[in-house]
């Protein structure tokens, strides 16, 4: 198990600017503070009780200092406000071609899913120089997903899918925490990134053990569980097609328009009468509680895998 150093080496992208951010908001605001605790002393000890100390000073008036001292604090903290919400942003809006992976979480474990089918626990293989788009999701409790060594870290709801986004610039093994306390084995909840070269990459997805992809594992479990019976193209039940979903824009029947990503196809099966399909009766039933974290792993996939299967015209208009 990799080592956790008091400051990890920066082998993310976004790692060299969240430190010059850190470090220059340590800066600022450690300046801040000693200024004024200079000023509260030497006030203290001039003004001191029975010093003989000018105190009569209501003509001076130095409106020039306050406005200046006033003036430049603001400009300064609002310039790190800036460029914290700006790099903010930028760590959650990933690249269109960024690789995907499903991570689980769970008392006490990570586990990684890649399209191709390959699985991992406490380990996350990852190739340098292409962004890499989390899909995390919690089983039991909230966790906290931490890359020191990237500078992300993201808290893994239940309930929900949280995303997150990060390149590797440099190869070597890095350390994976849980920054949340999740339960009395929480400490041990440690894993590793590995970071490799895309040719090393490549050959390590081909060396695991054999897969039909989590999008053919999806449409198996979507025959056996009777989905198709009502979403197929032959299906008996006037329900939503699923070819050309993912990714567009849903009318729902209260008038709200919902982009069909992993958390709409998520809630449409765990909590289908939250957001009904305009036009379609509400007679979906629930499957939560029958279908574990990771396979609805397999059937997201799937669905999504079936955007290209319509014109992106039809793909929003539900009405029969």
């Amino acid at each position: 198990m990799p080592s956790v150093t008091f400051w990890p080496e920066q082998a993310g992208s976004y790692a060299v600017e969240v430190d010059w951010l850190f470090f220059g908001l340590l800066l600022v605001t450690g300046l801040t503070f000693f200024l004024l605790m200079f000023l509260l002393v030497r006030f203290m000890v001039r003004y001191r009780e029975g010093s003989r100390a000018e105190r009569d000073l209501s003509g001076e008036k130095g409106w020039h200092w306050e406005i200046g001292w006033t003036g430049a604090s603001l400009v300064i903290f609002v310039a790190f406000a800036a460029w914290g919400a700006n790099l903010f942003f930028r760590l959650y809006q990933p690249p269109a071609d960024a690789l995907e992976i499903f991570v689980v979480a769970k008392q006490w474990m990570w586990k990684a899913q890649h399209s191709g089918g390959q699985r991992e626990i406490d380990e996350l293989h990852v190739p340098v120089g292409r962004p890499v788009r989390l899909v995390m999701s919690s089983e039991d409790v909230i966790h906290s997903f931490f890359i020191p060594a990237f500078r992300i870290k993201h808290d893994v709801v239940p309930g929900r899918y949280e995303t997150l986004w990060f390149e590797a610039v440099k190869t070597g093994t890095f350390g994976l925490l849980c920054a949340e306390y999740c339960g009395t084995l929480h400490s041990g909840m440690l894993g590793r990134v590995v970071a490799m070269e895309p040719r090393d990459f490549a050959a390590w997805l081909d060396a695991q053990p054999g897969s039909d992809g989590l999008a053919q594992e999806g449409a198996a479990l979507f025959r056996s569980l009777g989905c198709s019976g009502c979403h197929g193209p032959g299906g008996t039940v006037r329900a939503p097609p699923l070819q050309g979903l993912y990714g567009h824009p849903v009318p729902l029947a209260d008038g709200r328009v919902v982009t069909a990503d992993e958390r709409y196809i998520r809630d449409s099966i765990l909590l289908p009468k939250a957001e009904v399909a305009a036009g379609y009766p509400d007679i979906m039933p629930s499957f939560a509680g029958q279908i574990r974290e990771e396979d609805l792993v397999r059937i997201v996939a799937y669905i999504k895998s079936l955007a290209s299967d319509a014109p992106p015209s039809q793909v929003g208009s539900r009405t029969p």
